[in-house]
């Protein structure tokens, strides 16, 4: 029996979720699914979980209090927003950490979907189909997958030989306004896309509702992909084509990942990466 394992004799042990704090966390798709995977795990483990909801970029208030190994086991951070400078605070007190959707080839514990790649694929579905012109709504870019689908989306285009053009690439940052107004602007515009790619389902609905009220029919007139397969999609008439990621499971693994790295039994650095799976829809089809 380790000696990490002897010093849990009398208490249950104790784990520390972090998630980035935002407006409209409460009804987040990501933060649901995050803490639905670390329940699950949770469960299974018999052990206990507190859920910190922090500044995203100040995180210099909770430090202290939260990384003291005698009674936290471990640390799993949802999203850092590249922040590996907290995760670096946090092992040098001695707690052990595992970081969510944020892959690095830094010594790091972490677990993530190949957002890159599966964006790349949904580009590369729409160019098969005959689209050239394919505009993008993008995440949030100061997260790691908002970046990562962005660049997915600009490497299916110049492997094509297509290029990138600029004035296809709007911001969504993930939020239903944004989305709108850039698929306003894309839809208005005299050389308007054949195809966009939303960074998320949320937006990819804004997309759909905005050419519908311009007159355009999804999907003769305009293809459309999102990417979550959100469930508040599930039961919408839309059967929208899109990547479902299999957020929960990355929490799960996550999760029991950190329990064992916390008893020392994992080899270090754990690395998983998980792809995310191509649901095909009714919003895209080819150029006649």
């Amino acid at each position: 029996m380790s000696k990490k394992v002897l010093a849990r004799k009398g208490r249950k042990s104790l784990f520390v979720l972090l998630i980035p704090r935002f407006e409209d966390l409460g009804n987040s798709f990501y933060a649901g699914e995050i803490t639905r995977g670390i329940n699950l795990a949770a469960s299974r483990l018999d052990v206990d979980v507190l859920i910190h909801f922090t500044d995203r970029k100040d995180h210099t208030q909770w430090i202290t209090g939260l990384t003291d190994p005698q009674f936290i086991d471990g640390m799993i951070f949802a999203d850092i927003d590249r922040d590996w400078d907290i995760v670096s605070r946090a092992i040098k007190a001695g707690v052990p950490t595992i970081v969510l959707n944020n892959p690095t080839d830094e010594p790091f514990n972490c677990i993530s979907i190949d957002n890159r790649n599966a964006a790349k694929n949904a580009v590369m579905h729409l160019l098969s189909q005959g689209h050239r012109r394919i505009a993008h709504i993008t995440g949030d870019v100061e997260t790691q997958a908002g970046r990562d689908r962005l660049l997915g989306y600009e490497e299916a285009l110049k492997e094509a030989g297509v290029g990138v053009d600029k004035s296809l690439i709007k911001k969504g940052g993930f939020l239903r306004t944004p989305a709108r107004t850039a698929a306003q602007a894309l839809l208005s515009s005299e050389k308007r896309p054949t195809a966009i790619f939303a960074a998320s389902d949320l937006m990819a609905l804004e997309v759909i509702g905005v050419a519908k009220n311009l007159g355009f029919k999804v999907p003769d007139e305009l293809s459309v992909i999102g990417f979550d397969n959100n469930m508040t999609t599930v039961d919408s008439s839309v059967h929208l084509t899109t990547f479902e990621q299999p957020i929960a499971d990355m929490a799960r693994l996550g999760f029991e990942n950190l329990y064992q790295v916390s008893l020392g039994l994992a080899k270090l650095p754990v690395k998983i990466s998980l792809e995310a799976k191509f649901i095909k829809g009714r919003t895209t089809m080819a150029i006649k």
